[in-house]
């Protein structure tokens, strides 16, 4: 399984940027896809998630009317769209997929979001 995260750079505040995650090696359908987020000296968070047929979506109250999660089944493509960024979103954005109920849980290497003037 390969996860594989693009997108990332280095936006000013109030900018906008899109990430997305390539998915192979799996039947992406079956898995909830979620983006979380490690700044320095921090946790890794969850920042949003997508279930994988209804398309169910949550996200951390941080993100909420900022960020979009959304998935191309089509595509085993996974995209956050991240609006009105602020310095405090900087960190190292990583893709996940779980299959609900097992123990099939695949990260990608991460890509960078760095918000600054």
């Amino acid at each position: 399984v390969q996860l594989v995260e693009s997108g990332g750079g280095l936006v000013q505040p109030g900018g906008s940027l899109r990430l997305s995650c390539a998915a192979s090696g799996l039947t992406f359908s079956f898995y909830v896809m979620s983006w979380y987020r490690q700044a320095p000296g921090k946790e890794r968070e969850l920042v949003a998630r997508i279930t994988g047929v209804r398309g169910s979506t949550n996200y951390a109250d941080s993100v909420k009317g900022r960020f979009t999660i959304s998935r191309d089944n089509a595509k085993n493509t996974v995209y956050l769209q991240m609006n009105s960024l602020n310095p405090e979103d900087t960190a190292v954005y990583y893709c996940n997929a779980q299959l609900t109920r097992t123990s099939y849980d695949y990260w990608g290497q991460g890509t960078q979001v760095t918000v600054s003037s």
